[in-house]
């Protein structure tokens, strides 16, 4: 039996890599039964001033496809409480990278009082779409 019953995460994921596979397949390691909130390319523009690379609803479709993903939805806003009450979420799953922020901190003051609890996962050194992007605007090869 898994820690979790019901696990949330989200991201962009735009052009998939392996820091993103990790960080789900870290999360479905520990919970049942995990959904992944996928930002929509609206909010993503509005958060970041930029749109992703590849569209929304394929990128959907290809978190959809991973066995480590038990279900997709769209995540048009920033309230991750909202979510974690929709879906009966019991965990949220988060890169280590934001564990100390002041987001973070009140997100898990929040989850407390819903019997949810924020699991931070190693973050994969190296790698994020940012990183892609620019050695792509670069011409540069492969990793």
């Amino acid at each position: 039996m898994k820690k979790y019953k019901i696990g949330y995460t989200t991201g962009v994921f735009d052009m998939f890599h392996i820091g993103h596979l990790n960080i789900l397949k870290r999360a479905k390691e520990q919970c049942d039964f995990l959904i992944v909130g996928v930002t929509s390319d609206k909010l993503c523009f509005k958060r970041k001033q930029k749109y992703p690379i590849i569209c929304e609803s394929d990128r959907m479709a290809i978190v959809a496809e991973l066995r480590c993903v038990d279900q997709v939805v769209p995540q048009e806003n920033m309230d991750k409480l909202e979510a974690v009450k929709k879906y009966g979420a019991d965990a949220v799953f988060v890169g280590s990278d934001w564990k100390g922020t002041e987001t973070w901190n009140q997100y898990e003051k929040e989850f407390t009082e819903v019997g949810c609890t924020v699991v931070y996962l190693n973050h994969t050194d190296g790698i994020s779409s940012t990183i892609l992007r620019d050695r792509l605007n670069a011409g540069e090869k492969a990793l």
